[in-house]
């Protein structure tokens, strides 16, 4: 593997642009060319621009593909990266189902390309922080969590505007918004043992639901809440897009939507990151991709993985249709799902 690596980008919509500015400050990488079905956002990505993602996989020599276009292109834009043998970075959702995704991480494995998922909000630097306190005992033995998510965006006839695309999602503010929070206490408590979820779409003019409030039960016995909905920007406001705890038996640490963090009340942490978006999260997800294309390391986000997290998602979904606690475990089914280290090789 060449000491520049040598990238492209599927989509070029407006969150691939964050990807873009972050790629640009990544020591060793290059993105060389970018594809998008309007050719003119292509051209605004990079100097080799195309139409159509097939042909420019054909014609570029690449070290990986950045997929970051609709959840129901994923499946063939990964086969066409598979069937080159180019390890791929892609955006969450996985896929729109649980089907979907298990065929994504199946042709990944059997083609042996390296697939990480592009979640980056346990890449924001204060649940990377916060990660280091409940690890090192700081707050004693985990107790509970909660999560808040608020950002007003959903209100009015013209909801979303900058993704304009969530008013047809057949599944919304879970799937595509508190995944990110699933797989953050994923993160920080361990695999997930049960979900119960409550759903409700308050705006008409979009097609799925656009508040939701779940109770997870972990493994480790610890437990939490995740509360969202893009009605009312959170006060203060800031990076973070809402406010969080974690209690443990020796304190507390909270997190405020600017992204300081306290412990018992009292400053542990200033958020003082300034670049880019999400406290700098995105770059930090796609430096953690490059440093493990490179020394052959696990994604923390793998295909396989995220599976995981994925299936939290889809019992969400079932027990607010079915009015129960929905364990990850029947989604995931049998056999069960192999440990790390079938994600194929490193390219």
């Amino acid at each position: 593997m060449s000491s520049t690596l040598k990238g492209a980008m599927i989509g070029c919509g407006w969150f691939a642009e964050n990807h873009r500015q972050a790629w640009l400050r990544i020591p060793g990488v290059e993105i060389v060319a970018a594809a998008d079905l309007r050719l003119e956002r292509a051209q605004r990505f990079a100097a080799r621009a195309y139409d159509s993602a097939e042909q420019m996989l054909d014609r570029e020599q690449l070290d990986f593909v950045d997929i970051a276009t609709h959840a129901a292109s994923h499946f063939h834009m990964v086969s066409l990266a598979c069937q080159r043998e180019i390890p791929v970075i892609c955006q969450k959702p996985i896929a729109p189902d649980w089907a979907g995704a298990i065929e994504i991480v199946n042709a990944a494995e059997a083609a042996g390309v390296r697939l990480m998922i592009h979640e980056n909000w346990r890449w924001q630097p204060w649940y990377r922080v916060a990660h280091e306190m409940i690890a090192r005992g700081d707050i004693g033995a985990p107790i509970g969590y909660g999560f808040r998510f608020r950002t007003r965006d959903g209100l009015g006839d013209e909801p979303y505007t900058e993704q304009a695309y969530f008013r047809q999602e057949p599944r919304l503010i879970i799937q595509v918004t508190l995944v990110h929070h699933m797989d953050t206490a994923r993160f920080l408590f361990g695999e997930i043992d049960s979900v119960y979820a409550e759903t409700s779409r308050r705006n008409p003019r979009i097609a799925a639901e656009d508040q939701a409030i779940m109770v997870l039960t972990h493994e480790s016995g610890t437990h939490g809440w995740i509360d969202g909905h893009r009605f009312l920007d959170p006060n203060p406001n800031g990076p973070a897009m809402g406010d969080a705890f974690f209690e443990g038996e020796g304190g507390v640490i909270s997190i405020l939507a600017t992204g300081d963090m306290y412990r018992d009340n009292v400053l542990a942490w200033k958020n003082n990151v300034t670049a880019g978006r999400l406290g700098d999260s995105v770059h930090a997800t796609q430096a953690h991709f490059i440093s493990c294309l490179k020394d052959g390391s696990p994604f923390e986000s793998s295909g396989r993985s995220y599976l995981r997290t994925f299936a939290a998602v889809q019992a969400a979904y079932r027990s607010a249709a079915e009015g129960r606690c929905v364990s990850p475990a029947e989604i995931l089914g049998q056999p069960e799902l192999s440990e790390e280290g079938s994600n194929g090789r490193a390219h």
